[in-house]
């Protein structure tokens, strides 16, 4: 390719609204261009790019056994009514046809992959198979951001994996779990495989893949002495126990008046306790399909409430929880909540709700103190260990400097990029959409399914974040052009004739080289160079009459100069 009849429009202006560098590389460098919120247009160097890193994703999911499909971006609404996810899935976008007939525009493809196993495989001997997709995807993002990182549409990699036993669906989830790192090591990216929640998608277990980059979204809990890493929303720490603190002197359980204390350090002040000891009340409003309730979730003084995990606590009491909401004082009120004097004693009999939970470091707490559910007024020597029925479960926000879980090592929080993520999904799809096959018995039974994907445009955005320096793009291995040759003067004749030459032997070699033969200045083309990001530019220039060639590698701009006659020989090597 001549750089000549490339479609390459750079700007020297950072685009307005881009903030991060990788946005702003790729609208400068004139990969993308923005046609609307959260939605782009690949132009010539991000479509190369694009279909490099399709090409590895393709490689290794072949590699690894997986067959390639396209399914089709409309899936009838109907499917995903049936499965539950119509109402559920808050980035949903509708469309109807003329007759009026409801189409999801694809987020993703559960309810359409579980159809076409639903109709084509009739027997647990035609298991397990492995249906993947490189496709366009469109969810209805609230606040599209951060250039490819969060946008509207975007292409994603699929794959959806059938089982008849829950043995062969975690074979195929470290196959896929092996796949994944194959990938993003050849793209040189940095990344942690992390504990996950299954969020939207569902199922019972996940991992995700992270590049690890400070401009990330997601908050990581990783360990300084050894490999456990999680999202924290998925977050586990070694539970904090009495021996962590000065002990606490018993007291008979008693009701105490406790005038201005509001808050829990209040509390510990007052009683002069480490707040290891007291037990914090959480409210939020619970949205349901056609209702609202409320909840209060119990955790030690200091812990702070993770919001994921909330959410799938309540959902473990009711499927039908939608979300979780503040509640603010007016709310405290209609249930005759005192802020800052709320505890468990007589909370269910208070509150009439079904969404009381504790976090599971309380069970069988004693020596505690709590809200009494009256103003200003606190219980003493509260030992939970003597009530019965109270649901437990993981609440808490794991912080930096808590004990791994694993190793007993200090815990501290780095900043990632989501690019992959696996899941068990179990029965969860198959079994409402009547997706069945015969089992060895000759009996029908829902497939058992796994889904694995990775964020394919995201991926530039994300090799962007970790690789580029202040001058430009950082691409490695994906580089738009492994090499570009640039003419330092194009009235020069020699130099034209000598880069003509070498640009033939590339072309003749299958090597991916752009000629630039544009009528333009020097330091304009070499910063076209470090702003794209082609992996070396090999200069023709003013050292030709010394028969010298000068040799840049992008990646750290190492400069290298050889003998004109020994070109061939270094790109070969290169």
């Amino acid at each position: 390719m001549r750089f000549s009849r490339l479609f390459a429009p750079t700007i020297k202006e950072i685009p307005k609204d881009a903030v991060l560098k990788s946005h702003i590389y790729l609208l400068r460098a004139g990969f993308i261009h923005q046609i609307g919120s959260g939605i782009y247009n690949f132009l010539p160097l991000g479509h190369i790019v694009l279909n490099k890193i399709k090409t590895i994703i393709r490689e290794e999911m072949n590699r690894a056994g997986a067959n390639e499909i396209t399914m089709g971006f409309l899936t009838p609404a109907a499917l995903w009514e049936k499965s539950g996810r119509y109402a559920q899935y808050s980035e949903l976008a509708i469309f109807k046809d003329r007759k009026g007939t409801e189409f999801v525009l694809g987020p993703t493809h559960e309810e359409c992959v579980s159809e076409i196993a639903k109709n084509y495989i009739k027997s647990y001997k035609q298991l397990p198979i492995n249906l993947y997709q490189v496709n366009l995807k469109f969810r209805d993002e609230t606040r599209p951001r951060f250039g490819l990182l969060r946008a509207r549409e975007f292409v994603m990699k699929d794959a959806y994996s059938f089982h008849a036993t829950n043995e062969c669906l975690n074979k195929e989830f470290i196959n896929m779990y092996e796949t994944y790192s194959r990938i993003f090591t050849r793209l040189g990216l940095n990344f942690r495989v992390v504990e996950a929640d299954s969020g939207a998608i569902g199922g019972s277990g996940s991992k995700e893949f992270m590049a690890l980059s400070e401009c990330g979204e997601d908050t990581l809990v990783v360990c300084k002495s050894c490999e456990y890493s999680s999202n924290i929303e998925a977050a586990k720490r070694l539970p904090k126990t009495c021996d962590d603190v000065p002990p606490q002197t018993s007291n008979p359980y008693h009701k105490f008046p406790t005038p201005n204390v509001k808050t829990i350090d209040d509390l510990s002040k007052f009683f002069n306790v480490n707040t290891f000891y007291l037990i914090k009340a959480v409210v939020k409003k619970v949205l349901l399909e056609d209702s609202e309730d409320i909840a209060i979730l119990f955790m030690r003084g200091k812990d702070k409430l993770e919001s994921t995990k909330a959410l799938n606590a309540l959902k473990a009491i009711d499927t039908n929880v939608l979300d979780i909401l503040e509640a603010d004082n007016e709310f405290l009120e209609k249930y005759n909540l005192p802020s800052g004097s709320i505890g468990p004693i007589h909370i269910r009999n208070i509150t009439k709700s079904r969404f009381i939970v504790f976090d599971s470091e309380l069970k069988d707490g004693e020596d505690l103190i709590c809200g009494a559910n009256e103003h200003e007024h606190h219980y003493v020597g509260v030992n939970l260990s003597e009530f019965k029925d109270l649901f437990y479960y993981d609440l808490v926000e794991v912080q930096e400097g808590d004990k791994c879980v694993k190793c007993g090592g200090n815990l501290q929080y780095v900043k990632g990029i989501e690019v992959g993520h696996i899941f068990k999904l179990g029965t969860k799809y198959s079994t409402p959409l009547q997706a069945n096959f015969l089992d060895s018995n000759g009996k029908p039974s829902p497939f058992i399914m796994g889904c694995y994907g990775i964020g394919a445009t995201r991926l530039l955005s994300a090799i962007l974040e970790q690789k580029s320096d202040e001058l430009g793009c950082i691409w490695g291995n994906i580089a738009p052009f492994k090499i570009v040759i640039i003419i330092s003067n194009i009235k020069n004749e020699q130099e034209v004739k000598k880069a003509e030459e070498i640009y033939n032997h590339c072309i003749e070699s299958n090597i991916e080289v752009l000629l630039d033969d544009r009528d333009l200045r020097f330091g304009t083309k070499i910063k076209d160079f470090e702003l794209i990001g082609f992996k070396y530019a090999i200069v023709v220039g003013k050292k030709l009459a010394e028969n010298k060639i000068e040799i840049i590698k992008r990646d750290g701009l190492i400069k290298k100069e050889f003998n004109y006659n020994k070109i061939i020989q270094e790109i070969a090597e290169l």
